[in-house]
């Protein structure tokens, strides 16, 4: 079942697709059964988007119904309130009307404007490090080089942009699925096994991987899937996963990648491993199966890790992916961090969008996960659009081996509308219609515009500091009037 469009006014988006599969408006019009005239109106929003056409735009641009909501508007809207923060520019010169209109007029212009943006800190980082004497030759610019977005940045935009679905890697795992049978037994024995049959791969432990920082190597010269020790079992299932991904789906891969702006050699690597990561999750946890699994134990984590035989991070993840056009799951965002604030994975299939360019939100329960390894933290949070939110965090990663080891420190969140809490297990028990449990949280101290918040850690940038003495506010920072 289809969710409903939250937004009828979709010119800017329409006319975006259309042109990206060369189509000309005529023929447009005539697929929808409406006239050029027509779809010119709605094209340029002086008419709205009849629900009736919906579920063919869909179709046509082979996108979910959440692409014609407000859900990229409110990311790129975010995005430009926390660049215009910076000094260098006017931020009270620009109102939020007219960041709206410039998103739904111009998206193009905007996201380049963003690009712009990062570029620029990227060279400022640079600049500072060699003011320090940092060694930065590894990644350098050098002078007459254009600036750039980070390949992990551009790979990340990427994925948001196809809504953290791929289509046709997703129906081929699924498949893949089916004729391993990986339902009638270990997944893991099953994967050894198959790769054993049809490929001649051997699978093994190597006791020194964990020594060069691998966690898992393919010789090919002699047929062989080295595993570390460390690792537990689902998380090497899921490395042989990957290694079956990247020996018979190198194809579709390729595909994907080259329909994506990305151009740099680097951005395309990390694209391709990013799709073989994808293709592992799509294998172990197949679209159907795993969406009406789901739905059965209403998202309980817990209940689906251990029915799929998968961890608690990579349930987290497939259910951010559930985009299907036509079999959507809920929409959920996803987002992994380490102990000090450093985003690892962000996607979002909804309205949430976090920090782009500054710390996150010290209110949110990803934090709190890290004061309580491996129990659950539930929190009602309203984002600064007003938007309300279901979060599920918890601590994810692998325990200590040794008194000298030092795993990684991560969490998780996973979070959906309040819309479609009721259907979450992790709701029962709360009073979602009682305002006192919701937490207000930010996109960081320097773009959150709430001025009486008792963690405000900085500034609100673009604003000028209270500094009376006659009187002490809630916050250290207060906003002059």
């Amino acid at each position: 079942m289809r969710h409903p469009a939250t937004k009828t006014f979709t010119g800017s988006r329409i006319r975006h697709q259309r042109t990206r599969i060369g189509m000309t408006q005529s023929a447009l019009a005539l697929q929808l059964g409406i006239s050029a005239s027509y779809l010119n109106q709605i094209e340029h929003d002086v008419r709205p988007l009849p629900l009736s056409l919906l579920n063919d735009l869909c179709d046509i641009f082979s996108v979910g119904v959440d692409y014609f909501s407000d859900t990229e508007e409110t990311r790129g809207i975010q995005a430009l309130r926390e660049i215009l923060a910076d000094p260098v520019f006017d931020m009270e010169a620009v109102r939020l009307d007219s960041i709206q209109a410039a998103m739904r007029v111009a998206p193009e212009l905007c996201a380049q404007f963003v690009r712009l943006y990062r570029a620029y800190l990227l060279r400022q980082e640079h600049s500072a490090a060699s003011l320090l004497g940092t060694d930065t030759s590894s990644r350098s610019l050098p002078l007459d080089t254009p600036d750039r977005v980070e390949p992990y940045e551009a790979v990340n935009d990427w994925v948001q942009a196809q809504r953290n679905y791929f289509d046709e890697i997703d129906r081929s795992a699924e498949r893949q699925f089916d004729t391993i049978r990986l339902d009638e037994g270990s997944p893991g024995e099953q994967l050894a096994r198959y790769l054993l049959d049809h490929h001649g791969i051997r699978t093994e432990i190597d006791l020194g991987l964990s020594e060069r920082g691998l966690m898992w190597r393919m010789d090919r010269r002699h047929r062989t899937l080295f595993l570390s020790r460390i690792i537990p079992s689902e998380s090497s299932t899921f490395w042989m996963a990957q290694a079956l991904g990247q020996i018979e789906h190198q194809g579709i891969f390729a595909r994907a990648i080259r329909r994506s702006r990305l151009r740099e050699s680097e951005a395309r690597g990390l694209a391709r491993v990013y799709l073989t990561n994808y293709f592992a999750g799509a294998l172990l946890l197949p679209y159907e199966r795993f969406r009406v699994t789901a739905r059965e134990v209403r998202h309980d984590l817990e209940l689906l890790q251990r029915h799929f035989g998968v961890s608690f991070e990579q349930a987290c993840h497939r259910l951010s992916t559930m985009q299907r056009p036509g079999s959507e799951g809920i929409p959920f965002y996803f987002l992994k961090t380490d102990i000090a604030g450093n985003i690892l994975k962000s996607f979002s299939a909804n309205r949430f969008t976090q920090s782009r360019f500054g710390g996150p939100c010290p209110l949110w329960n990803i934090f709190r996960a890290f004061s309580t390894p491996q129990q659950v933290q539930v929190q009602l949070s309203q984002t600064t659009d007003g938007a309300v939110y279901l979060n599920i965090a918890r601590t994810v990663g692998r325990s200590s081996i040794s008194y000298l080891d030092r795993p990684r420190l991560t969490a998780v969140v996973l979070g959906c509308s309040i819309a479609d809490a009721e259907q979450l297990v992790y709701s029962a028990g709360l009073d979602l219609n009682d305002p006192r449990m919701i937490i207000p949280i930010g996109p960081g101290c320097r773009a959150c515009m709430r001025e009486n918040c008792h963690h405000r850690a900085l500034p609100m940038v673009g604003h000028r500091v209270d500094v009376d003495n006659e009187g002490r506010g809630i916050a250290p920072y207060r906003t002059a009037l």
